[in-house]
């Protein structure tokens, strides 16, 4: 029994997810949406899964629920590995997702009730007509909608009342795990509040686990247990919350950080803005070594030449680079 508890619910190995990419003339070039990224989650826990944009935060959520077959690496779901269709019909009983854009992600053909009725249809999660209706209004009412929306179109809504649609449709099969990518991102802030606050209630009476993937550093903080930071398709840092935003040691995470608004004047003209030279490489044509290494003030022959190690300094923080011992 003790095992059970101490075990992660969602171990992730080495993941890999390439896409062959058309160069003409019959040519193909692998782009490493995500390459090699390790990550365990704890039942209950939120892991918190941040960088910029086409770092690879939601190709991660998707090919760890197998909406993208892995290109390589391992998915570990309460200690059994997935490797069987089987295997992976069953986890999708048990670990769903929310999707970032309420308004492109529910059919403007279905009634509310039919959209978040679709898994226990699929799953056939009810005996009778009326069992059905109950669980819908159950789960209506866990994201507060009332039961008369129950009958009308997603298109009447506002975005924030399509993203609780959307949450109550990825609860519908009673899930252990919910990847959540930037479900705020397309709210209005004065709604982010309210659907974060959501999100936090649902996990301590549902006892969920979640992987949120942003790219607002505040909003990861508050709901966050650990913080996973990306750069171009790999892990470069992972630690508690409050660690990671009182002492970051990669130097890609302290630049995020350092960009991070901060409501008292004094403190934020205190702090001191990293800017990053250059751009983003393309993943297509990603440095040798280390990614990070063409925007990186620290950057030396070492960092070209090889890929660090994602290894952990300290207890429960992990980093990858050469140079941590150095640039902290």
């Amino acid at each position: 029994m003790s095992e059970q508890v101490n075990r992660p619910l969602i171990e992730v190995k080495n993941l890999k997810e390439y896409f062959n990419i058309s160069m003409g003339m019959f040519k193909s070039k692998p782009l490493k949406a995500v390459d090699g990224v390790s990550f365990s989650i704890n039942r209950g826990e939120t892991l918190g899964l941040v960088g910029e944009s086409g770092c690879g935060k939601t190709t991660v959520g998707r090919t760890l629920l197998h909406l993208y077959k892995p290109t390589g690496g391992e998915v570990w779901y309460d200690g059994k590995k997935l490797e069987t269709k089987a295997d992976i019909h069953e986890f999708r009983k048990k670990a769903t997702m929310v999707f970032q854009d309420p308004y492109s992600s529910l059919n403007p053909r279905m009634t509310v009730s039919d959209i978040i009725g679709e898994p226990l249809d699929i799953h056939k999660l009810y005996n009778t007509k009326q069992e059905r209706m109950d669980r819908i209004l159950e789960l209506m009412g866990h994201v507060g909608l009332n039961s008369e929306h129950a009958s009308r179109y997603a298109h009447e809504f506002s975005g924030g009342q399509r993203q609780r649609i959307g949450i109550a449709r990825s609860l519908a099969v009673n899930p252990d795990f919910i990847v959540c990518d930037e479900p705020v991102s397309a709210l209005d802030v004065s709604i982010q509040a309210q659907v974060i606050n959501m999100f936090d209630e649902l996990q301590d009476k549902l006892g969920l686990t979640y992987l949120f993937i942003a790219h607002d550093l505040l909003v990861v903080r508050h709901i966050s247990d650990r913080i996973a930071v990306m750069y171009l398709g790999k892990m470069v840092e992972l630690a508690d919350a409050a660690e990671i935003y009182e002492r970051p040691l990669h130097p890609y995470s302290k630049s995020l950080l350092s960009a991070v608004p901060v409501p008292d004047p004094k403190v934020a003209r205190a702090n001191q803005r990293i800017v990053l030279s250059g751009d983003i490489p393309s993943p297509l044509n990603a440095p040798s070594g280390c990614p990070f290494r063409t925007r990186c003030q620290y950057a030396t022959e070492q960092c070209a030449a090889e890929m660090p190690t994602f290894k952990e300094v300290e207890k429960g923080h992990f980093v990858a680079c050469h140079r941590t011992a150095e640039v902290n």
